[in-house]
């Protein structure tokens, strides 16, 4: 097993965690409601997909 020869100095050990951290993805905005979620989900708000309705939405009514 390989043995580093020297010890990782604080910046190398904060600049290789920071490359590795995840990204937030980025969100979507529906051009109709203008709710944001994540692309390629349906919009849990209004149940559409594309501009389809593809969910039903209960309101309890």
């Amino acid at each position: 097993m390989g043995v580093p020869k020297r010890r990782s100095s604080k910046m190398r050990t904060r600049i290789r965690k920071t490359a590795n951290a995840s990204k937030l993805g980025k969100l979507f905005v529906d051009p109709k409601t203008g709710n944001r979620h994540p692309g390629h989900t349906v919009d849990p708000k209004s149940g559409t997909y594309r501009g389809r309705q593809v969910l039903s939405k209960n309101t309890g009514e």
